[in-house]
């Protein structure tokens, strides 16, 4: 797991990690983890690992999380872009670890709004996810209303639409269309060839160990633009980790090399 994705399962996560895989087994007609773990290591190893990974990583994330970053990301990233570029600017966010798509769309809604709804501007976010699962649920873009009540009532009256089910809310045309939503292995190469303005990537480099951590910070720092920032998660910190970033707010990191 950990070659394959970078990903660190310590030993106190072994129940939960058996727990998880125990539907697997049983979709595979498996008695028990020994032949699960012949099959990994045999010829049909490298295409279970994908469902390994969606069996076992966590996705727990809510809309507008840690609502400083989406305030720092609209006063110190996005206003700046304005007078920046006033001709056609071109703004790109980077959501790595998705999950099922409230991060971005959060960082999307914040976008439209700062951008008074992206016209002129060539706007994208980039979601990216190693989990296939979570992803084509974030494709669609529905969510039960009770995940929305931590948007704000404003963007929810702008860009969010009830369905013909009364539970469940439908992200707008508008935003969905500033999202592009695409599988990736932090841990392989990345096929993005252009800088980014700001990367979300909260509650992941917690999976991986000190190694892993600065080798994926040194790449970030590599695809943002010069004073792009990086947000992290609650519990994550570059102290001692990386030196290519400094402080600018609250688990906000900024590029200075």
């Amino acid at each position: 797991m950990s070659r394959e994705t970078g990903i660190v399962l310590s030993d106190h996560k072994r129940d939960m990690v058996c727990g998880r895989l125990v539907k697997r087994l049983r979709a595979l007609g498996m008695r028990d983890f020994s032949d699960y773990c012949d099959m990994l290591r045999g010829p049909k190893g490298a295409s279970e690992v994908e469902n390994l990974v969606n069996a076992i990583t966590t996705n727990i994330t809510n809309f507008f999380r840690e609502p400083h970053h989406f305030d720092h990301l609209r006063d110190q990233v996005l206003a700046p872009r304005l007078l920046e570029r006033p001709r056609r600017p071109r703004v790109r966010i980077w959501s790595a670890g998705c999950s099922s798509g409230e991060e971005p769309y959060s960082i999307a809604m914040t976008m439209a709004d700062a951008l008074k709804g992206g016209g002129g501007w060539d706007a994208l976010v980039l979601a990216t996810d190693i989990d296939t699962n979570v992803l084509r649920r974030a494709e669609q873009g529905l969510y039960p209303l009770k995940a929305v009540d931590h948007v704000p009532e404003t963007y929810r009256k702008r860009f969010l639409r009830r369905t013909n089910d009364s539970d469940m809310v439908q992200v707008s045309d508008d935003v969905r269309r500033l999202v592009r939503f695409r599988r990736l292995n932090l841990h392989e190469n990345w096929p993005m060839k252009g800088l980014f303005d700001a990367i979300f990537c909260r509650n992941v480099a917690i999976y991986f160990d000190k190694p892993t951590q600065r080798q994926l910070f040194n790449r970030y720092a590599d695809r943002l633009h010069m004073g792009g920032v990086l947000y992290l998660g609650h519990a994550e910190s570059l102290i001692g980790v990386s030196d290519r970033f400094e402080v600018v707010g609250k688990t906000s990191y900024r590029r200075i090399q």
